[in-house]
């Protein structure tokens, strides 16, 4: 899988080349995934996305749905393209996780507004709350949805200190669910990478 810098149709393999090399790649690509990815407290996982991790989606979609032809693979870069981070932000998938269906039911509807109280918080910089949900709307009165997707926009000077090794946490300051980490180092390099 090569990267481009966008994902454009001439730029994704065909069905046959994928499924060659995705017999091949499928565990590097799990594994940028999973350093990727941020358990906040038990429930809240945030998979920071990159190039890698959505041109792997858009790839497994059209894997999956068979679609070959330019239209269907439009639709698939149009959905997915906006994750990719664009050098001043962060983009992830926010994924609330409870496997007690009954349990699931009843925290979303104590978490509404939840993805708006994510931040991150570059060492010496104040907290970057998420910029959730900009395709649509994911939440009800009555409950927060399961996935947000949400974009952490940073200054240049935050980016700059990223980029020069400064910490950054991760949190969330909801009512329901306050919580916050240090992104550990490994996880802090592949997203300073994002970073121009």
């Amino acid at each position: 899988m090569q990267l481009t810098g966008k994902i454009t149709p001439e730029t994704l393999m065909s069905l046959e080349a994928y499924t060659k090399w995705r017999k091949l790649h499928k565990p590097e690509v799990i594994a940028h995934r999973k350093l990727r990815s941020v358990q906040l407290g038990e429930h809240i996982n945030m998979q920071f996305e990159s190039e890698t991790t959505i041109r792997y989606q858009i790839q497994e979609m059209l894997r999956i749905e068979k679609v070959f032809e330019e239209e269907g693979i439009l639709q698939e870069i149009e959905a997915y393209a906006p994750l990719v981070p664009d050098g001043s932000n962060w983009k992830a998938t926010m994924m609330i996780e409870y496997t007690d269906i009954n349990e699931r039911k009843r925290e979303l509807a104590k978490l509404i507004g939840v993805e708006d109280r994510m931040f991150v918080e570059v060492e010496g910089h104040a907290r970057v709350y998420a910029i959730a949900d900009e395709d649509l709307d994911r939440e009800t009165e009555e409950k927060t949805s399961a996935v947000h997707f949400v974009r952490f926009e940073l200054t240049p000077v935050m980016c700059a200190a990223v980029k020069a090794g400064a910490g950054v946490k991760m949190g969330c300051d909801h009512t329901h669910y306050p919580s916050h980490l240090d992104i550990t180092a490994d996880t802090l390099a592949s997203l300073a990478g994002d970073l121009k």
